[in-house]
């Protein structure tokens, strides 16, 4: 009977998985409920933040500057700047990161500007706001789903250890299987049931936020500006090549 005791451990790694994506998932529910969020519009970097994190709105404060011929992104990767002047905190982040010399390559300027003070300022609006999930706030669901899809081969890989075990003469091996099937289907309708009902999954934006960010979207289709095209989808919004070209150039990046 030594498969009993990774039976139990199946089910106990299942469970954990399952309830922690539950109690987001209720956590969630629990702010769209309370109608954060309603008859409030987005700004454009809060729309960033919202679909992809510090660093969509560091890219969106970029593309914004570039097209606006205050900032000139070179394809090769190379940030120079044409207009001192930031006209708003964001802008004015870029510029410090680019430095007094007023040129720098592409990915320390992004990093620097997503992590400056601005940025921060968005994110504690828009949790206070209950659109955004705070740091340290508890398993996310996103978070949650991550979870359990590593809880699936876990409980897999554990049934195939118990068979690969000696099981006592009077017990097929096939209701081995069975019993850890149990486990693995409580997973599996877990996972369907979150990407039914809570997809999409976002590290980001609570599920106000992201009934705002569809809003949003909606009421953009006729009329779509291309910056909050941007903030939304990110640089695969981008249309002009020399742009696109000098995004090429940078790091791994968030929310992409």
């Amino acid at each position: 009977m030594f498969w009993v005791p990774l039976l139990l451990l199946a089910w106990a790694v299942a469970g954990v998985a399952c309830l922690r994506l539950c109690l987001a998932a209720v956590r969630g529910a629990a702010v769209a409920d309370s109608g954060a969020g309603a008859g409030r519009d987005l700004t454009l970097y809060e729309a960033a933040f919202l679909s992809g994190g510090p660093g969509r709105v560091a890219d969106v404060t970029l593309v914004a500057m570039a097209r606006q011929r205050r900032l000139l992104l070179a394809h090769t990767g190379w940030a120079t700047v044409v207009d001192p002047r930031g006209r708003d905190e964001m802008e004015r982040s870029v510029i410090g990161a680019i430095g007094p010399q007023g040129q720098s390559p592409l990915a320390p300027v992004r990093a620097a500007a997503a992590t400056a003070d601005a940025v921060r300022k968005i994110a504690e609006r828009l949790v206070g706001a209950g659109l955004a999930v705070p740091d340290g706030a508890g398993t996310t669901v996103a978070e949650g789903v991550r979870q359990v899809r590593l809880a699936v081969p876990a409980v897999a890989g554990l049934g195939v250890a118990a068979l690969l075990m000696p099981v006592p003469s009077d017990m097929p091996r096939h209701l081995v299987a069975l019993w850890f099937a149990l486990p693995l289907v409580f997973t599996l309708g877990c996972l369907a049931v979150a990407r039914f009902e809570v997809h999409p999954y976002s590290p980001w934006a609570s599920p106000a936020g992201r009934r705002l960010l569809g809003e949003l979207s909606r009421g953009a289709d006729d009329d779509r500006t291309y910056l909050t095209s941007v903030a939304v989808h990110g640089i695969r919004a981008v249309g002009e090549p020399e742009l696109r070209a000098a995004f090429a150039h940078r790091g791994p990046r968030e929310g992409h």
